[in-house]
This record gives structure tokens, sequence and C-alpha cells, in this order.
């Protein structure tokens, strides 16, 4: 939990390793809910590497002074982000 909206991450470490490695994110929206897009990568242990890039998008609610996560999309591929980035440019295009 994080009582700042900057400092909110999905870096997750296991016995010392960096399972899910947060490599950028982009604040979409700020205040009583806050809406997160982040880029990251989850570590093979099998190769001892990081796999491709990954993307989530995750909502967080303030309550008492701390963001709480409440749900999360991932995007599964590159292929799936380039075909909602797509479908989003048709719906706002018009």
């Amino acid at each position: 939990m994080s009582a700042e909206v900057d400092d909110i991450s999905i870096n997750y470490e296991e016995d010392g390793t960096l399972i899910v490695k947060e490599l950028d994110k982009e604040i979409l929206s700020k205040g009583a809910w806050t809406t997160i897009l982040f880029r990251y990568q989850d570590y093979n242990r099998g190769k001892g590497e990081y796999g491709p890039d990954k993307y989530t998008i995750r909502r967080y609610q303030k309550r008492n002074g701390q963001y709480l996560p409440k749900s999360k999309f991932n995007i599964s591929s590159a292929k799936q982000a380039k075909k909602i980035i797509e479908t989003l440019g048709k719906w706002i295009e018009g």
C-alpha cells in the first residue's frame, strides 16, 4: 500500500529475486480512484531471465490515506495491445 500515487509500483520480489519487474508506468487518472497503466516483465525462473514486455491497467481506491488495489486488467500480448489501440483510435476518431 502507498500513501502517494507516485509511489505505487507493481514490482514484486520473492526470496531476493524480482519476480515482477516494473519497466514504466503512466498515471491515467488521479483522485479517490486512480488508474495506472504499467509496462512490466515477469521473471522466468527456468530460464533465469525476464520474459517479453507485458502491460496491465490497475485501479486503486484511496481509503484512510492509502491506495488500495481494487481491480486489474492484464493485456496478454503486444498483439492485443495493438488491437486495443486500434479500436480506441477508431472510436475516438469517430
